[in-house]
């Protein structure tokens, strides 16, 4: 089965840990794990946001990111 683009993503960040403020992971880390462009990173994570699956949480000025209670339900679903 295969799963839409957002879910694939947000199960991406669940897997590398990106799971609460602590854990959180910069745009950069973030396209290293998912091997694809910074901007296309951005660009998932601020529509992901809007949505309310994503937070950010800055940290020594950079922006860092990371799943929502809501984003870690959404991926959990998948396996239900």
């Amino acid at each position: 089965m295969e799963f839409p683009e957002d879910i694939r993503f947000l199960a991406l960040l669940h897997n590398i840990g990106a799971i609460s403020p602590e854990r959180s992971l910069s745009i950069d880390e973030i396209a290293q794990w998912a091997g694809i462009d910074c901007w296309r990173v951005k660009e998932k994570l601020l529509r992901l946001k809007s949505q309310r699956y994503i937070n950010i949480h800055i940290n020594d000025d950079v922006e860092k990111y990371y799943l929502t209670i809501d984003g870690i339900r959404k991926v959990l679903s998948i396996y239900s």
